[in-house]
This record gives structure tokens, sequence and C-alpha cells, in this order.
């Protein structure tokens, strides 16, 4: 079995910065100016209402007081997210030897934020996400671009964003021997509780 020593950064508590928005957007756009692949990419996990987990590659949308994603409504997702309301996601930035987990509760954006998103999307994209019965089994590929070929570029009601609303924010840097850098923030009643967790 192949193993990697991380060896291109440290996270020292002089590092982290008591706004964990700000921090996570430093990231990020560290990421992009590194020319990672699909830095916005991330791992979404969900739930049943049981606690049967499942996860999935997603793409940010935007960062605003939460973090925005958009999908179908009636997909697996959005199903557990009805069910049960909270997620967390996973950014990984191999090429920093980085990562960022979000935990929170979600909700769905307005119709409205939703509809402006939508028009923003080339035609062809529309037409897939509108034609898309998404998680649901379907008898091949050439029912799935019959579907696409008959469907219009208007946003149906069942697809849209949520956000992720933060509870808590974990940033991990990778180091040598495996003693890696570690801070969790916390939401609490005045702001963020910040601490230093073991790797």
């Amino acid at each position: 079995m192949q193993r990697s020593d991380y060896t291109k950064g440290e996270l020292m508590e002089g590092d982290v910065l008591r706004d964990p928005f700000l921090m996570f957007r430093e990231w990020l756009g560290t990421a992009r100016d590194e020319n990672v692949v699909e830095p916005e990419a991330f791992c979404l996990s969900t739930a049943t209402a049981d606690g049967r987990p499942s996860a999935r590659m997603l793409l940010l949308r935007g960062v605003d007081h939460g973090l925005l994603f958009y999908t179908n409504y009636l997909s697996r997702k959005g199903r557990e997210l009805t069910e049960n309301p909270f997620a967390a996601m996973t950014f990984w930035w191999g090429d920093l030897e980085r990562q960022v987990r979000i935990e929170g509760e979600v909700h769905q954006v307005t119709a409205e934020e939703s509809d402006a998103y939508f028009a923003s999307r080339p035609a062809s994209s529309r037409q897939a996400s509108a034609a898309s019965p998404q998680s649901q089994v379907v008898s091949g590929r050439d029912e799935l671009e019959e579907r696409v070929a008959a469907e219009g570029t208007d946003r149906p009601d069942h697809w849209g964003g949520y956000r992720l609303v933060p509870t808590a924010f974990e940033f991990w840097q990778g180091r040598p021997s495996r003693l890696h850098d570690r801070f969790r923030f916390t939401k609490v009643e005045n702001g963020w509780l910040i601490e230093r967790l073991a790797p």
C-alpha cells in the first residue's frame, strides 16, 4: 500500500482566522489560484430519518451566510433532506493537502434564487436537469436522451437550491508523520468556539 507524507503546509494557531466563513473563502481562493481540479467539488453526506447515510459529489454554487448547491428535490438526496434536514460537506484539495468539513442544517432557497441560478445555466444543462428523473431507474440512455429532447428550458418545480447553514467547520492541514493540524469551529451564542483537535 502506498503512503504519502504531507509536507506542503502547516496550520498554526496564528494562521486561524476568527471567522470560519472568511477562512473557508481564503482556502477556496487558494485552491482556485493553485489550479486544483474542480475546487468547488465536495462530498455531500445526508441520512434518512432512521440514520442510514449516503454520500455523493456535488459542486458548490455560492457562499453567503451558508453554502449553496442545487439539485433535483425528488432525488435521493432531496428525499433524505426532507426527512432529515441535517447534512455534512467535505472538501478535499489533495494538491494542497487540505480538507474542510462543514456540518449544519439545510434549507431550500427561495424560488427566486433558484430561478436566477437556473437561468444562468446553458440551455442544454437546463434541459438535462429538467428532464432527468434523478435517482430513479430508467430503461437506458435512449430514454434519457428522448426526455431531454422533449424538454423545455424552464425551471421545473422539483429542481432548485439548498443552503447549508453551518453549525461546525473543521479545517485540516496535512503534516508529516500523520501529525496533522486540525481546528474545529463550533457555533455558539456569541460567535464561534475554536479548538485544536488531535489528528
